[in-house]
């Protein structure tokens, strides 16, 4: 909207512009082609979906339609409806003092009605934001008709002295106080059955209906929802005659490539503390996190049906930057560099937020998070560094070779949760073979981020049953495999000598 019809104010200024009315659904249209004429980002900070729901939401706001949000959660179907805002015209007028933005040239409440029919040519008009045309409910089963409706307010009509035949009792609800803007339903099969039965006027006739007024108000809204498809069966239903009036179903889903995770989390995550410390965070680790991420999707111990939000790598990634600067604090650095103690760290983060099957349940949620960072960790050594298990059918010595043999000369390496950053380059140093490896294999521009690859390579022949590790109070100390199993076996003679 140009700023020079913003200055009216009043419905013969706002006539005499030659300001035209489009109905919300037409406004958006208008203003979705325009944004893809010009080559605008219509959907700023949406990753991953630019060749599935996106296109799939300019069809349906281009077809004028009423669309659903389908999919599990964290896959930013909230974060999604709450841009549609900016398909409407920064500014619209409304009949001043108007209950549901009633246009000014199509008043459509009694209270617009007679106030132009006192004031005429002169009734006033304000300009409101788009902001300000968007409204939004969590459908909780609580929620009533009148929340969503309206309903009679005897206050009102006790205030003004009306009788509760007089249409101005009325109270309205969300939905006709976002006349001529966007409504929004989130998981919209929590609404009891009755309560969905009070959207279909507004879905199919456009219009609302008050308990004891025989009167219908023509509403000009856009209806929008998100449901989980797991609701349909674990909370509640949307009824067949509303899932029948919404005009398009939209399927959102994870992201499918590494990448587009990563670019998620680093969007999302809080990364900017503006603390003293410097904590650097390889790509190494950022692509580990989105890796287990990756591995809970296709888990067994995983309820799949419940999904894995992304929002469990922002925590987690959140973690293990926290992990990392309370390491700097003790002792004394300005900065740091995240390790792979600090990934398992993040194990509070992932917990929670894991709906586990019979036998994930079996194993401890503990263990089950273990696995996945070890299969991620499996899975994404094996990008940077030859396969452990095809080194050792190869007749040429593996590469892995002089380390292992360094460890089964019974040596160990002990890696503490909060070594300084000196300590833990001279612990990793130490080991045999390991530099070899990483100036062969682990290219990184930061040199920095050498000794994370070096205790990654340590870490990864533990997963690959190449190394034996025992979790001490503080840290991981690692062994010869041989010596960490007789040394277990030795341990249990112990408790039976003590038994």
């Amino acid at each position: 909207m140009d700023e020079q019809y913003t200055e009216l104010k009043t419905l013969g200024e706002l006539r005499d512009s030659g300001w035209e009315s489009l109905s919300v659904k037409d406004e958006i249209r208008k203003n979705v082609i325009r944004k893809i004429e010009s080559g605008e980002t219509l959907f700023p900070g949406i990753l991953g979906y630019d060749k599935s729901v996106i296109p799939e939401l300019q069809h349906a706001l281009l077809s004028k339609h009423d669309f659903i949000l389908l999919g599990l959660r964290g896959q930013a179907k909230t974060k999604i409806l709450r841009q549609l805002p900016a398909f409407l015209d920064e500014y619209a007028p409304v009949v001043k003092g108007s209950q549901i933005n009633d246009d000014p040239l199509n008043p459509v409440s009694k209270q617009a009605i007679e106030m132009i029919d006192e004031h005429g040519e002169e009734t006033p008009i304000e300009w409101i934001h788009r902001s300000q045309r968007y409204g939004e409910k969590l459908a909780t089963p609580d929620t009533a008709v009148g929340d969503l409706i309206g309903d009679i307010d005897p206050i009102k009509a006790a205030a003004q002295k009306l009788t509760l035949a007089d249409e101005n009792v009325i109270n309205f609800g969300l939905v006709p106080r976002t006349n001529r803007g966007i409504f929004a339903i989130n998981e919209l099969p929590d609404l009891q059955p009755r309560i969905q039965v009070s959207l279909l006027n507004i879905m199919q006739e456009r219009d609302i209906q008050i308990r004891g007024f025989n009167i219908r108000i023509p509403v000009d809204v856009l209806m929008v929802f998100s449901a989980n498809p797991e609701d349909y069966t674990n909370r509640g239903n949307i009824i067949t005659p509303l899932k029948d009036r919404i005009d398009a179903q939209i399927l959102t889903h994870y992201p499918r490539k590494l990448e587009i995770g990563k670019k998620i989390t680093s969007q999302e995550a809080w990364f900017d503390r503006n603390s003293k410390i410097k904590v650097n965070i390889p790509d190494l680790l950022r692509e580990l996190l989105e890796q287990v991420a990756f591995e809970a999707r296709e888990s067994e111990y995983i309820d799949q049906k419940s999904g894995v939000s992304t929002r469990m790598t922002i925590t987690a990634m959140e973690q293990l930057i926290s992990s990392a600067e309370r390491r700097a604090l003790v002792n004394g650095e300005k900065r740091t560099t995240a390790r792979i103690t600090d990934l398992f760290h993040v194990v509070p983060a992932l917990t929670g937020k894991l709906e586990l099957v019979y036998e994930g349940e079996q194993e401890g949620s503990l263990n089950v998070v273990k696995h996945l960072i070890g299969k991620a960790i499996k899975k994404s050594f094996k990008r940077i560094f030859p396969d452990p298990e095809a080194q050792k059918k190869q007749e040429d010595p593996s590469i892995y070779q002089p380390l292992l043999d360094w460890f089964a000369n019974g040596n160990t390496l002990e890696l503490t949760d909060n070594m300084s950053g000196e300590a833990y380059e001279k612990a990793l140093e130490q080991v045999e073979g390991l530099g070899s490896v990483i100036k062969e294999y682990g290219k990184d521009k930061q040199p920095e981020n050498r000794y994370i690859l070096m205790d990654f390579v340590i870490e990864s022949l533990h997963q690959y049953s190449m190394l034996g590790k025992e979790e001490i109070d503080n840290g991981r100390s690692y062994s010869d495999m041989l010596g960490s199993m007789l040394g277990s076996i030795d341990d249990l003679d112990n408790l039976e000598d003590f038994q």
